[in-house]
């Protein structure tokens, strides 16, 4: 079992910036594939950014590409979500997850799951 902790949500002008991180305990990540999605109000859980075990390869969702950056921070057992220019749209609830050997990265069907933090994006 590994338990995922993420933290950095807060209220955040349009353009700007917020790093979210998840800590772990139990558990090394850089063994797990990584992922985020985020929940806004009345939508489904949806896919936002992941890195492999191997911190090889990133992946974005197509609303997010070019404004939001995923890395590990191993010393610190720790993935983080750097989130620049933000927009309202950006609004949810942001959850990481980690999974030893997810295939389809962008599918919300990792074994661990945070609690989530809460980001919002004022106009």
């Amino acid at each position: 079992q590994v338990q995922l902790v993420e933290s950095g949500g807060r209220l955040v002008q349009a353009g700007g910036s917020v790093r979210l991180s998840c800590a772990a305990s139990g558990r090394t990540l850089s063994r797990y594939t990584m992922g985020w999605f985020r929940q806004a109000p009345g939508k489904e859980r949806e896919f936002v950014a992941a890195i492999t075990r191997s911190a090889s390869s990133t992946y974005y969702a197509d609303s997010v590409k070019g404004r939001f950056t995923v890395a590990r921070d191993n010393a610190k057992n720790t993935v983080n979500l750097q989130m620049n220019s933000l927009k309202p749209e950006d609004t949810a609830v942001y959850y990481c997850a980690a999974n030893p050997r997810t295939v389809v990265v962008t599918a919300p069907t990792y074994d661990y799951w945070g609690q989530g933090t809460q980001v919002t994006v004022s106009s």
